[in-house]
């Protein structure tokens, strides 16, 4: 899967309390643009961003899956539900 096609989003920098508005935000954006798969830059780091991303997808109805890149562990693949039209 070539991920430079997709829509990314680089949250470095963001806390935990702010991501939760940029993650929804930009999964509404895609998901309204029709977008199939997007990416969401974390890092590495310590995990805090990535188990609080992680967990915002968990319980965001238009994310059908999400995993973290296996070449990159830094960023997390998500696949987004089909709009219904």
């Amino acid at each position: 899967m070539a991920l430079s096609k997709y829509p990314k989003i680089d949250v470095h920098g963001e806390t935990t309390d702010t991501v939760v508005f940029v993650v929804n935000d930009f999964i509404n954006d895609c998901y309204k643009m029709k977008e199939e798969y997007v990416v969401i830059i974390h890092g590495k780091g310590t995990g805090i961003l990535r188990k609080k991303i992680h967990e915002i997808l968990k319980n965001n109805k238009l994310v059908e899956f999400y995993e973290l890149d296996v070449m990159n562990l830094g960023q997390t693949i998500i696949k987004l539900n089909k709009r219904k039209c």
